[in-house]
Formats: structure tokens, sequence, C-alpha cells
């Protein structure tokens, strides 16, 4: 899930921070290059683990900043294909579910990778007024509570439930060059799961089955 990623990159100082250790400052200005990015094909970067080297310092014509060759290490994070992940819900609806671990929300469960049997009921929308008139909440999917159903019985997948996942894809979307104003808010890297196993879901259903095997 985290990898350390060794990387070479060409770094101008501001004078701002020449009042500092220069490893000090360097470590400062790449925390605020890369913390919380996503690299392609890298992940999302957690920390700055360390710095190798530093290199050069020199001042180009025009340019009050010298420029360093810094080599370093940052935290990655990047699941691994069939990686299991523990997390909680962040909505559902028609489509399925996205999850979250805190850090990091763009995680989607489609419902074909649901547990099966399963049915999905949907919870009133909202409603907003317009010029005294009520008008339902556009949405794309409906929203509403995903059931495992097993046994006779009802097994809901709420947002007060840990849950485990397989990690089944990992991508990094190209920028898009133009995006309706409608669309979700563009994602630079998208984890894929699935739950369609035994021991995946709500951890609270498998705590259930243990206890009523007792």
């Amino acid at each position: 899930m985290f990898y350390l990623s060794k990387i070479e990159h060409k770094l101008p100082l501001p004078p701002s921070r020449f009042v500092l250790p220069i490893r000090e400052a360097i470590h400062m200005e790449l925390e605020k290059l890369f913390l919380d990015k996503v690299i392609a094909n890298l992940g999302l970067c957690i920390s700055v683990y360390d710095i190798r080297s530093i290199d050069g310092g020199f001042i180009f014509p025009g340019d009050g900043a010298p420029t360093y060759t810094v080599v370093f290490n940052l935290i990655m994070f990047r699941p691994f294909e069939k990686e299991i992940i523990t997390a909680r819900l962040l909505s559902s609806d028609a489509d399925g579910l996205r999850l979250t671990i805190g850090f990091f929300d763009d995680i989607y469960i489609p419902a074909s990778r649901l547990p099966d049997p399963n049915h999905f009921v949907e919870t009133e929308q909202k409603k907003r007024v317009f010029s005294g008139q009520e008008s339902t909440t556009n949405s794309s999917s409906k929203k509403g509570v995903w059931y495992w159903d097993y046994n006779e019985q009802e097994y809901p997948i709420q947002d007060t439930d840990v849950t485990k996942f397989r990690v089944t894809n990992v991508s990094y979307p190209q920028i898009p060059v133009e995006q309706p104003k409608e669309s979700k808010p563009f994602a630079p890297m998208l984890i894929s799961g699935a739950m369609d196993d035994d021991g995946l879901g709500p951890v609270s259903w498998w705590f259930a089955d243990e206890d009523e095997d007792e």
C-alpha cells in the first residue's frame, strides 16, 4: 500500500527561504510541491521521507532564486491489485459505493461487484426551493442503501460500518481539456474495488455470523 519512490528534481529555492538551513529550506519546498499530490503511476504523496543529495545552487540570468538538483524519497500511497483494504462508506447510489480511508476518497465499488444477491433501496431525494416552487435535486444516479440478501435476512452497507474491499484496479485518468459543470470533480487517481467474496464488506456482518454460530 505504501512505497518509497526515489525522485530527482530541479528545485528553485525562493529567497524567502534563505534564512533557514539549506536542507530544511529544501525539505519545506519539496513538501509544498509534492505533499497530497498525485504523481501518475507512482500514487499519492503522503510525505517527504528523506533527502539523499543536494547539488547545484546555480543562479541563472534574470532569476534571483538559486536552482538545486535534489534527489529525495517520497512516501507514496499506491495500492496493488488484489490487496485487501479497510475503509468506510462515503456515499451510496444506484451505481454502487464510494469509500474513504480518511486521506483518500476516490474509491469506487461498482454495483456489479457488491455481494450477491443484493438489492438497492432508494432514499427520499432532498428538495430545493426555486422562486417559491419545490424542485427535486438533480442527480445522475439515485441515492440510497445497498443490502446483501443472505439466509432470508437483509444486511445493510452503512456509513457507520468498517468495511473491507479488494482492490481490482488503480488508474490515473488524463486531465480533461473541458469538463461539464454537472460532472464529478476530476480525480487524478481512482481505485476500483470489489466486495463479492467471503470476508469482504462490513466487518459487522461476519462478527454477527460468528455470534450466531456460537
